[in-house]
């Protein structure tokens, strides 16, 4: 489901129970288009979640954890400036559109009450926040600058007047009564979420869908039907459904699409759902962007070691035919008064085998002799080749996976564990240091989970982690675990005799957490911490051991749940 208008309703319902007549405590911009505003309401924090984001616009109350940046953004401290320490006096919708009011009051050094509204617009690619001053009407300041050049209509800029977003030619549903219902549903050209659509304000695609499917089935309870909708969305029950390769989050649960729904969840808030929906999406997301440049870098690098590695298997492969090129040269010198000049090929006795005719390929512009040497030559060069080739080979192989390796944390890697794969692929000389970072930033730590038993295990989530990991970390009698023969993390069991169930379940996470996360029966190597070992010059999170057993699991999702704060 979008957050559509009538999920913008229940939603500011929801934080007008929690979070209205609360003080700003704290307000935090981790992400480009993001901000969090933690703010004491009833006795308890609550951090309250404002997205302008493209493609995960929302409000919402938050229980993530996010990572701030080192600089804090201009629009950032102009919200510190004005709104640090206001009090939250009320939360409204316009209409039901996807725009909301968040009025603040404050006073300022003098004593006197200023009065301020953040508009939260929830547009798809032009969503945004802006800080407007309720007595003129004019924007403090906006997440996003909109000039006349990018929106003919209006302009989203500091000192700007605002101009709400044009206004479309549809009904709010929540002011309608009995009577104005059953006159617009009878009066509809057709029942198609599309008309619904265009008649009624704020429904989205599936809230249409779900509601035109109800109307259906009882065509003559359309009132009572609508009414029934509506009771219904008032006390709503927060669902997660999937259906194939599809998720869905609505207010409370669809018919119409329950009863494809492969998985459901319910949750007890809105908020919650939301959590649940998309933080893992909207991470992946930022991964995908911020760390673009490392996913292009590897990319190519991968291409172009693959593209070496075939050139010299192939030079691998015609070196086993040296000998015949040698014997090509002898047969050319020996019988050199039968090979005519000019000719393409030439036939000759092989007394190699048996005298049997072979045919030589000659170059016509070279005299018999010349093509002798070349053939000498060409032996010459394979046979110089070979010492080194096998060696080529393995390192190029090693190369490859160590690039894949990096490539399978670039999946799984939260925005807070980028810096330590750039500063790993900085050390191996991949891409350049970034020379002006003012402070060294704290490096991401392996991700805590606990076994059904209450064993501890630890996972690295890059190589670097990999490393310190196994290497410092770990005891020599814990437990190790990696994906055999495929890119992933090293799993820790911090324990010298952990339990069958224990073992499964660092088997399954080291399976999630690879290149195969999504395969069924995927092989994980188990083996005791003292019998790995790092060879020299060896590159980061190359480890070689013995002595393992391997189990067979199929890494679910659900898996994440034994995951420690």
């Amino acid at each position: 489901m979008s957050f559509d208008g009538i999920f913008t309703h229940l939603m500011v319902q929801e934080l007008q129970n929690e979070l209205v007549n609360g003080r700003v405590n704290k307000i935090h911009q981790p992400y480009e288009n993001e901000v969090i505003f933690v703010i004491r309401s009833q006795g308890k924090n609550h951090k309250l979640l404002l997205s302008a984001h493209p493609s995960y616009a929302r409000i919402q109350c938050t229980q993530a954890t996010y990572t701030n940046p080192e600089t804090p953004p201009t629009f950032l401290m102009m919200l510190r400036k004005y709104l640090d320490g206001a009090i939250l006096e009320t939360i409204e919708q316009v209409a039901n559109d996807r725009v909301v009011h968040f009025h603040f009051t404050r006073r300022d050094e003098l004593g006197d009450l200023q009065n301020f509204v953040l508009i939260v617009e929830l547009m798809g690619r032009h969503s945004t926040i802006l800080l407007m001053n309720r007595a003129t009407g004019k924007i403090v300041d906006t997440i996003k600058h909109i000039g006349h050049s990018q929106n003919t209509y209006r302009t989203l800029l500091p000192g700007s007047l605002y101009v709400a977003p044009p206004k479309q030619d549809t009904v709010d549903p929540y002011t309608l009564n009995q009577t104005k219902v059953f006159e617009m549903l009878s009066r509809l050209e057709e029942l198609s979420p599309k008309v619904l659509q265009q008649t009624f304000q704020g429904f989205g695609r599936d809230t249409a869908d779900e509601l035109v499917s109800r109307l259906k089935e009882r065509p003559n309870e359309k009132v009572t039907v609508w009414e029934e909708f509506f009771a219904e969305l008032a006390d709503p029950v927060p669902t997660y459904l999937k259906s194939g390769n599809k998720e869905f989050f609505t207010p409370v649960p669809f018919h119409s699409l329950m009863e494809q729904a492969e998985w459901q969840e319910t949750y007890q808030s809105l908020s919650a759902l939301l959590d649940a929906f998309y933080h893992e999406k909207a991470d992946r997301d930022r991964v995908k962007q911020q760390g673009s440049e490392l996913l292009k870098k590897i990319d190519n690098e991968l291409k172009r070691n693959k593209h070496k590695l075939e050139k010299r298997q192939q030079t691998l492969r015609e070196s086993e035919n040296a000998e015949e090129f040698r014997q090509k040269g002898e047969l050319l010198t020996t019988f050199m008064a039968q090979v005519p000049r000019g000719a393409g090929e030439v036939e000759l006795a092989n007394y190699y085998d048996e005298n049997k005719p072979i045919k030589i390929a000659l170059d016509p512009a070279l005299t018999p002799n010349q093509n002798a040497q070349k053939y000498f030559q060409r032996y010459q060069k394979l046979k110089n080749a070979v010492k080194l080739i096998h060696q080529q080979i393995a390192e190029t192989k090693d190369e490859i996976a160590y690039l894949e390796s990096v490539e399978a944390q670039l999946e799984i890697a939260a925005p807070k564990d980028l810096l330590t794969i750039r500063e790993e692929l900085a050390a191996q000389g991949y891409v350049k240091n970034r020379t002006k970072q003012r402070k060294k930033q704290t490096p991401s730590q392996p991700e805590r989970f606990l076994s059904s038993d209450g064993t501890e295990i630890l996972v690295g989530k890059n190589n670097l982690q990999n490393d310190q990991l196994t290497l410092k970390t770990a005891r020599k009698t814990d437990y190790w675990l990696h994906t055999k023969n495929i890119p992933g993390s090293h799993v820790i069991i911090r324990s010298d005799s952990p339990s069958e169930e224990t073992i499964l379940e660092a088997a399954e996470l080291a399976a999630y957490f690879s290149k195969y996360r999504h395969s069924a029966q995927v092989p994980v190597d188990l083996v005791q911490v003292k019998h790995i070992r790092k060879p020299n010059g060896a590159k980061p999170g190359f480890v070689i051991y013995e002595n393992q057993t391997t189990y067979y699991v199929t890494p679910e999702e659900t898996i994440l749940d034994l995951k420690q704060n």
